[in-house]
């Protein structure tokens, strides 16, 4: 969970992994592990020892001993490679010795020592082939990890003299980042935020939004109107679609990207006033200790499709005055669409409204996210159909 600190956290509990990679991997070497040190060598031994009881106290009608073809398979799902190399080893010699104290009329003899022999090794394959897996996928998380940071770059606390919270629920378990997009940029005109969301998923998503970014990050500090910023955006998000289309590239992410987005702004000179700039995005909510009220619905299209609008610049700038303690709310279509069992959209406005009504400090930033991203998750039943990003910012 994210609070002051400004850690975006993934999606978790419910029903799909936190991890990322391969989560079941990762997963059951936390669970295989005591204190820091592996047991995963307890199963197929517990199995081997197994196998020898039965084998013994079953009497010679009935032989067990080539069983112990399943330790080494055990091993493979849990060990690595050397142990089990070791259990495949280990497996053959306690066949031998086991099979060879019975009469000779009770071994079971050659064929199910070839059995025994080959198991083992293909389970050493198998193992091999399981840890290069595990291995490629920790890999793919650290680049992954690499592009969430840059993308939604880890915000001091306080950052630009605003108390934030932020948390962004990934639809895809596996996934780390999508086209969902926030930031906080302090300048020498005050302090700027954007959030937003990418039309679409995959990496055409993120690089429309690492775009975005790059260009508020820059123009959010050095531009002194916020209507420029605003018009810098359309221009960024025009430009990289020209830039896609000159690849030719032969898919779906091509051109006709488009992002609604909300881009705020605390004017040094008027501590108790924000900026708005709506570029066709759910209208943010003030949630104060009173009450919540939505701010008035904006009239501008979504970043990309500013040209369709037949306007000289970007989308009205509107002024909201801001009482003590208020808090702004911004939410992706990920918490608006979120839909329980019956196709019910959830009550965003209306929970936070009976949430602030009993617990008046429930407009601090971070336990707003909180409960808001506790009631999406528990109204979706744990399944979101689109990624997901809650924001929450006020003055300090």
């Amino acid at each position: 969970m994210s609070g002051r600190g400004h850690r975006p956290v993934r999606y978790g509990a419910l029903g799909r992994s936190p991890l990322d990679g391969d989560p079941e991997a990762i997963r059951r070497q936390h669970l295989l592990r005591v204190r820091g040190r592996s047991v995963a060598w307890i199963p197929p031994l517990l199995v081997l020892v197994s196998i020898l009881l039965v084998d013994w106290y079953t009497g010679g009608e009935f032989r067990t001993v080539s069983w112990i073809v399943l330790v080494p398979g055990i091993a493979a799902a849990i060990c690595g490679v050397r142990g089990t190399a070791v259990f495949a080893v280990l497996g053959l010699a306690t066949y031998v010795l086991a099979d060879h104290a019975w009469p000779r009329q009770y071994q079971t003899g050659l064929p199910d020592f070839i059995l025994v022999g080959v198991g083992g090794a293909l389970a050493v394959l198998a193992c091999v082939v399981r840890v290069r897996g595990e291995r490629r996928m920790l890999r793919m998380r650290d680049v992954a990890e690499t592009t969430r940071r840059t993308l939604l770059r880890p915000l001091p606390p306080g950052w630009g003299g605003l108390d934030h919270a932020a948390v962004y629920l990934a639809a895809d378990a596996f996934a780390r980042v999508g086209g969902d997009f926030y930031d906080i940029q302090p300048g020498p005109h005050g302090t700027r935020a954007l959030v937003g969301d990418v039309q679409g998923k995959g990496l055409g998503a993120v690089e429309a939004a690492a775009a975005l970014l790059g260009t508020f990050r820059e123009a959010g500090y050095h531009e002194r109107e916020l209507a420029t910023v605003a018009a810098r955006l359309e221009t960024r998000i025009h430009r990289h679609g020209l830039h896609l289309a000159a690849l030719d590239r032969e898919d779906d992410d091509r051109i006709d990207r488009f992002a609604t987005a909300i881009l705020l702004s605390f004017p040094v000179a008027e501590p108790d006033t924000v900026e708005v700039v709506n570029f066709g995005h759910e209208p943010p909510l003030v949630v104060g200790p009173h009450g919540v009220r939505s701010l008035p619905p904006g009239h501008g299209l979504p970043l990309g499709l500013g040209e369709l609008a037949h306007m000289d610049g970007p989308p009205p700038t509107l002024r909201v005055a801001l009482g003590p303690g208020e808090t702004l709310l911004v939410v992706t279509d990920g918490v608006t669409e979120a839909r329980d069992g019956a196709g019910v959209f959830y009550p965003l406005k209306s929970l936070v409204s009976e949430g602030v009504l009993a617990d008046p400090h429930l407009a601090d930033p971070d336990r707003l996210v909180a409960y808001v991203r506790d009631g999406t998750l528990r109204h979706s039943g744990g399944h979101l159909a689109d990624d997901t990003t809650i924001f929450a910012v006020r003055r300090s």
